[in-house]
């Protein structure tokens, strides 16, 4: 989804590992000045994040944004929930597929599109032992198979 104008802040490169991603969505971020400030410098974290409803709204648990250095009194909550900005067909559809199959909402990236602060937020299914070690040995399998092409050359 990197396209112009855009800078990656903050991802979470355990996502893959942990979860089955699915379909990514793109939702907005509702943030207090001294936030997007910080974003921008680049000061943030999605490791330990989580997506939730709230009655008709979806909000970011656990994203951490580091306080701004010159804010002074009026600074924010490191780890604040946060409003995720998203259409209504968009949550319903969510909703639906959260409840009815199990999935989860994990938020894959934090990322600055023209400006404005966006967080990529895919539907994950859990992996369990047995799926991680599976993944683990095609990866080795692939790195094998460009190790043998490459000497080959």
């Amino acid at each position: 989804m990197s396209g112009e104008g855009e800078r990656t802040v903050a991802q979470n490169r355990r996502a893959r590992h942990d979860y089955f991603l699915e379909d990514n969505l793109e939702a907005g971020v509702v943030l207090t000045g001294s936030e997007i400030k910080s974003l921008r410098a680049g000061a943030a974290s999605v490791n330990e994040a989580y997506a939730m409803f709230r009655g008709d709204e979806v909000w970011l648990v656990g994203a951490t944004i580091e306080p701004y250095a010159q804010a002074g009194m009026r600074n924010h909550d490191r780890a604040r929930d946060r409003k995720l900005l998203l259409h209504r067909r968009e949550i319903e559809k969510l909703r639906a597929r959260v409840e009815q199959k199990g999935y989860t909402l994990v938020p894959v990236r934090i990322y600055l599109k023209q400006g404005r602060a966006k967080v990529e937020v895919a539907l994950g299914r859990g992996k369990n032992v047995i799926d991680k070690r599976d993944t683990a040995k095609a990866r080795e399998a692939k790195r094998d198979v460009e190790r043998a092409l490459k000497e080959r050359r």
